[in-house]
């Protein structure tokens, strides 16, 4: 439309846009708006069409189709970081570079590498991207909004155990979530007065043969030095008192504590723990 072309020129005349980078489909567009420029002695941008975003149906997305709410992935737990180098590698590349920061983007970035192809989106390569980032990020940045994901889920904690405990669950367990959301599923645990272990899991691990082990366990953890050190200890005790092998009282203990059977080290989780909570739910199971 005559009308588009040239509010077009005006808008990017007024607001003195020096490069102007668009899909691909308004390449036949552009030459319109060039003679617009020249016939209002505007100065010339300088033009780059991208290839467009497809979704994961193959069908174009735009505002009108797909479209999420940036805010929709913020409340989802991905990072700003995140997005914006998965966003920046849709349709360009630094050869086989995945990471980079936003200071390497404005380094390598010169309109060039721009591929002829369509781009997909890809949700599981975005959630790869911030998985990266989450492990990298500083703990007490993730406290922060770990917090913010615990409130949503009925969770509000004190300012020093925001500022004190929480990193240091958010370091334990960063390297196994790929969202803020998910870091805050594990935080949960510690903060919640009663989880549900995984009925599998714990018919799997708890059996009548260690049961008589993780109540001597609850029984050492009732007296024992509440740090890794000493957790580690009554626990070894406790193994060749009944004669068994970790797998066999690790398991049990973590379904019952965290409510599954996948957990990072057993004494560096328990030790994050409150020590009632964990003799609890021990002896509740």
């Amino acid at each position: 439309m005559p009308t588009y072309n040239f509010a077009v020129v005006v808008d990017d005349w007024d607001m003195q846009i020096s490069h102007v980078f668009r899909g691909d489909e308004h390449i036949n567009n552009t030459p319109w708006q060039i003679n617009i420029f020249k016939a209002l002695g505007a100065p010339l941008p300088q033009f780059g069409h991208c290839p467009v975003i497809l979704g994961d149906d193959g069908q174009k997305l735009s505002k009108r189709r797909g479209a999420v709410s940036v805010t929709a992935y913020e409340e989802g737990g991905y990072l700003p970081e995140a997005m914006l180098n998965y966003l920046a590698r849709l349709g360009w590349s630094h050869g086989d570079e995945e990471l980079f920061s936003s200071e390497q983007l404005v380094a390598w970035f010169d309109g060039t590498h721009l591929n002829k192809s369509p781009a997909q989106w890809d949700p599981a390569k975005l959630l790869w991207v911030n998985a990266q980032y989450i492990k990298q990020a500083d703990n007490q940045r993730l406290a922060a909004l770990v917090a913010q994901q615990l409130v949503k889920i009925g969770i509000s904690l004190d300012t020093t155990t925001a500022q004190n405990h929480l990193p240091l669950v958010c370091a334990l367990f960063k390297d196994r979530c790929d969202t803020t959301a998910v870091l805050a599923a594990w935080a949960a645990k510690f903060y919640s007065d009663n989880i549900t272990p995984d009925a599998t899991e714990l018919a799997q691990h708890l059996t009548d043969a260690v049961r008589p082990a993780v109540a001597m366990l609850a029984e050492k953890f009732g007296t024992c030095a509440w740090d890794k050190a000493g957790i580690s200890a009554a626990i070894k005790e406790v193994l060749t008192a009944c004669g068994l092998k970790m797998p066999q009282l690790a398991m049990p203990v973590r379904v019952l504590v965290a409510g599954t059977a996948h957990t990072p080290s057993l004494d560096a989780l328990l030790a994050l723990f409150e020590r009632e909570k964990v003799i609890t739910r021990l002896t509740s199971g």
